[in-house]
């Protein structure tokens, strides 16, 4: 988290009218501030270098410059800034290409403003928060073998995860959030943090995102249409 506690948020979105909605609801908690909006990717490239955020809240589909070439490039050149896409899209082609270039985390505008302020804080935590419909997209590729994450390293031996980190993994994949992880399980949320944690070490993976396509890749985790 930044020092003064307080999360800087750019946003970037073509139609003004949501972009007002969004800045107003994000403002409204005293974690967050907006300190400036952009309506394309190139302005959005701009405004990172001029403001220096520590999140930006981007859509996907805009003119000029799409949010998918935009995250490309802030990743290149300011990878300190965490990316969440937040969008109507749930395309394959869009959710990959996002989490490729560096995407935080994939979020479907269908949101509750409280599953929203939940998801930016849990990415701020170093989490990569999915929307659960897009989780469900995600299973089923990885799958099927049509889409494996690049840089995710083959899993070496070394000490095996535990049947508790494995139970978390695969509500990780799922796309649930350490909170909603806890919830379910009765733990509380740094319990869970831990529990992943310690799983991506054993496993030598990056993120949740390498940790989901590892878990459906193995057998190891649920049907997508299983609750």
């Amino acid at each position: 988290m930044p020092q003064d506690d307080v999360v800087r948020v750019l946003l970037v979105d073509d139609q003004p009218l949501f972009r007002t909605a969004i800045s107003s609801l994000i403002n409204a908690q005293d974690d967050f501030t907006i300190v400036g909006e952009a309506e394309n990717g190139l302005i959005a490239v701009e405004r990172a270098h001029e403001l220096k955020p520590d999140l930006i809240v981007m859509d996907v589909e805009m003119p000029v410059m799409d949010g998918v070439e935009a995250t490309r490039l802030l990743t290149e050149q300011m990878p300190a800034i965490k990316i969440v896409m937040l969008t109507v899209s749930d395309s394959e082609e869009h959710l990959f290409d996002a989490v490729r270039n560096g995407a935080s985390g994939y979020l479907l505008k269908d949101l509750r403003p409280d599953q929203l302020y939940d998801m930016l804080r849990s990415v701020m935590r170093g989490e990569t928060p999915i929307s659960p419909a897009v989780a469900g997209l995600l299973v089923s590729e990885v799958r099927s073998g049509n889409w494996t994450p690049v840089e995710a390293p083959s899993a070496t031996t070394g000490p095996p995860i535990t049947a508790r980190e494995l139970e978390i993994l695969q509500l990780v994949a799922e796309g649930m959030s350490n909170k909603q992880i806890g919830r379910r399980l009765s733990i509380t949320e740094g319990t869970v943090k831990n529990h992943v944690h310690n799983a991506l070490e054993k496993l030598h993976l990056d993120n949740r995102i390498q940790a989901a396509s590892y878990i459906v890749r193995q057998g190891l985790g649920h049907s997508p249409d299983q609750s």
